[in-house]
């Protein structure tokens, strides 16, 4: 029974990006959409045989990297000119990646395991499912970056220049708050306390949101390009629809991985301590406190 609703679930996720791609009317988008599951089916293989998630997190990096720029390098073939701004978003969220997917990687490695993985690995089809979900979180994030890319190309005006600042915002407080925790536990006497300095104090999880503020930024960088597709007749209204990246962001990391589970580990280990209490009643759980 379980089996099933993994593979349903599973089903669901590749349908429901792949669905949305269809939509936009672009054939770049879908193609896009469907090397974002295809890399992570792929990399699930290994990952069984072998029972490991350390190469998970290097993955996701290695899927967005291939969808960004095959996007960008199909659309430009079709161009007499490539516009400045594909080329800024794709930097962007490249660099975005590959810091966030080495950074994961030599962590699950100098820590052994993902404790995440424990139960879900031994499991043929509930890895399978981390896997395929693994696959719409990229196709989410990034299909309004892909559609604006693959239609007439990122315009620089206001708004997106608002959107640059606001994805680097968010990129510099999720590397700040990285490094912070990671120093943090660098020190033997913290090994089993827990992090209240820095933007710690400002927010229970102030890396998740500048996972948001970034990827919020990404969606107001692709909203003038999306407008203009939309105008042109090239892509009708319901491509809007792709600017769902941060609300399936805040969704994801609030409500299905990261918060969610950070949260509950943490009551159990440190829910008897008052100033844990403390800490939860006077810190915001993602947005900080100024």
């Amino acid at each position: 029974m379980k089996s099933m609703i993994n593979i349903l679930i599973a089903a669901f996720a590749f349908v429901t990006a792949f669905g949305i791609a269809i939509l936009t009317g672009n054939n770049l988008v879908k193609h896009a959409v469907l090397l974002a599951f295809v890399i992570n089916w792929i990399a699930y293989v290994p990952a069984y045989l072998l029972q490991t998630e350390k190469f998970y997190d290097l993955t996701g990096t290695i899927t967005y990297l291939a969808v960004i720029w095959t996007t960008y390098v199909l659309s430009s073939s079709k161009l007499s000119s490539i516009p400045v701004g594909n080329l800024i978003l794709v930097l962007l969220i490249s660099f975005w990646a590959a810091r966030l997917g080495s950074f994961l990687f030599m962590r699950i490695h100098k820590d052994g395991e993902d404790k995440r993985f424990r139960t879900i690995k031994t499991s043929a089809s509930q890895f399978f499912m981390t896997w395929t979900l693994q696959g719409l979180w990229v196709s989410m994030c990034s299909m309004c970056a892909i559609a604006a890319i693959a239609g007439v190309g990122i315009i620089i005006n206001v708004i997106s220049i608002i959107g640059i600042v606001i994805f680097l915002l968010g990129f510099v407080i999720e590397i700040i708050a990285d490094q912070q925790k990671s120093q943090f536990r660098s020190i033997s006497e913290n090994k089993d306390r827990f992090i209240t300095s820095g933007l710690w104090s400002k927010s229970r999880h102030p890396n998740y949101f500048g996972e948001i503020l970034l990827w919020f930024g990404v969606a107001i960088i692709s909203l003038p390009a999306l407008l203009t597709a939309v105008r042109t007749g090239e892509y009708l209204p319901i491509v809007f629809i792709t600017l769902i990246s941060p609300l399936f962001t805040y969704l994801l990391l609030v409500y299905v991985s990261g918060v969610r589970m950070l949260e509950a580990r943490g009551d159990i280990k440190w829910g008897n301590l008052e100033a844990y209490k403390k800490y939860k009643e006077e810190t915001p759980m993602l947005f900080p406190k100024f």
